[in-house]
């Protein structure tokens, strides 16, 4: 899990806007349509492994991937969360 000092200055790539660690039900969620290969990132690559944490944009449009506890904060690899999963409360 992200450090919570850590998690209160990260920010989205693209926007700057503030990241939240996404609640499990949309974790798991989003780990279903990776498991039925319905879920790419922003590069429009398959995702094919499924994700142990994600970091939600403000807006709850992109996610991105946490691996081996570092966040990928890349804005290709961000994952788009409209037609996957429900977006999170703000």
């Amino acid at each position: 899990m992200i450090d919570s000092q850590l998690l209160a200055i990260l920010a989205c790539p693209e926007t700057r806007q503030p990241l939240q660690s996404a609640e499990p039900a949309l974790l798991a969620a989003v780990n279903e349509a990776i498991a039925a290969g319905r879920a790419t990132n922003r590069a429009g690559q398959l995702i094919r492994e499924p994700v142990e944490e994600l970091l939600v944009r403000q807006d709850g449009a992109v996610a991105y991937p946490v691996r081996e506890e570092i966040p990928v904060l890349l804005i290709d690899e961000g994952i788009p969360l409209e037609g996957l999963a429900a977006k999170p409360k703000p």
